[in-house]
């Protein structure tokens, strides 16, 4: 848990907020103007936090009000020891969050697994979801365990060849060390953001394995049936899937992308929005936000304003 007054020599300027009602403290940021009707909600995934969306935050805010959580276990969050991690437990934490501060009028943009946990909040509270962004991700998942196989299974990326692999434990329980190599493992093309500050901020909050719990947890919940079964649920709730549907939506995948084949992420996106756009960023990968920042806050922008 990196401390509150932390700014990584001031790339990281913005005031730590605390919500403490789910059972653990978790951090967020809240910047811009409140009163503004727009209100963007930055959801970060796997190893990362809100660092990830730091160059976001000052053009998005100029725009309205910008709201950016670390999930449990991640960032300036909390890691309690006495919780599963699960799908389910992540979605309940940003749940109790959104609604504890109101949010209304909100544009969520999405990455990683920040996908699958928002596209929960879309499916149980449409009406608080102006749009939706995903960033090299999706709202749900286009297959799962659950579905009977069809054909041959595609090989797995690099990233889960490591979740798969017998090293993957020691490897991310380690992160302090590791943080690097498994976020160039997971997809990072552009290296020149890339700094001693930098690795820093992304290994500050795995100081010891038992820190690790989240980011150990996140690919293993990929192989869990409860996950998608959870998925499902909130899918099945009446009106929920029409309702997410008549949202404008925009999806974004990086052309060096190694980690979601676009396929899988057009076959998601395509399920809910047939004809939303998916632009395609080159010399990006999965770190879309790291690689391309300027790029997706000036299409972010450009979407708002088409669809306002």
């Amino acid at each position: 848990m990196i401390p509150a007054d932390e700014t990584f020599d001031g790339t990281w300027p913005f005031q730590a907020r605390y919500f403490d009602g789910h059972g653990f403290r978790q951090h967020y940021i809240d910047e811009g103007q409140a009163d503004s009707g727009e209100t963007f909600v930055l959801l970060h995934g796997e190893p990362t936090w809100g660092y990830l969306f730091r160059k976001f935050v000052a053009p998005l805010a100029a725009r309205g009000r910008v709201v950016v959580p670390d999930h449990m276990g991640f960032g300036k969050s909390e890691t309690p020891q006495d919780r599963d991690y699960s799908y389910q437990d992540h979605c309940e934490n940003l749940e109790a969050l959104l609604l504890h501060l109101d949010l209304r009028d909100t544009t969520l943009v999405m990455h990683d697994w920040g996908g699958m946990i928002g596209g929960q909040f879309a499916f149980r509270h449409s009406d608080r979801v102006d749009r939706v962004v995903v960033l090299d991700t999706f709202v749900s998942p286009p297959g799962s365990p659950l579905d009977p196989p069809q054909g041959e299974a595609p090989a797995p990326t690099p990233w889960f060849e490591l979740v798969l692999d017998e090293n993957f434990g020691p490897v991310i329980q380690n992160l302090r060390f590791t943080i690097l190599s498994v976020l160039q493992r997971i997809g990072i093309h552009r290296g020149e953001q890339i700094d001693d500050n930098w690795v820093r901020a992304y290994a500050a909050p795995f100081p010891t394995p038992a820190d690790c719990k989240g980011a150990q947890a996140f690919p293993l919940s990929l192989l869990q049936p409860e996950t998608y079964a959870y998925v499902e649920q909130g899918r099945a709730i009446p009106g929920a899937v029409e309702a997410l549907r008549s949202k404008p939506a925009l999806a974004v995948w990086g052309e060096q992308e190694t980690t979601v084949p676009r396929e899988a992420v057009e076959a998601a996106f395509r399920t809910y929005w047939p004809d939303g756009p998916l632009v395609t960023i080159p010399g990006a990968a999965h770190y879309t936000p790291e690689d391309a920042p300027e790029t997706l806050v000036a299409l972010i922008e450009q979407f708002v304003q088409a669809t306002g």
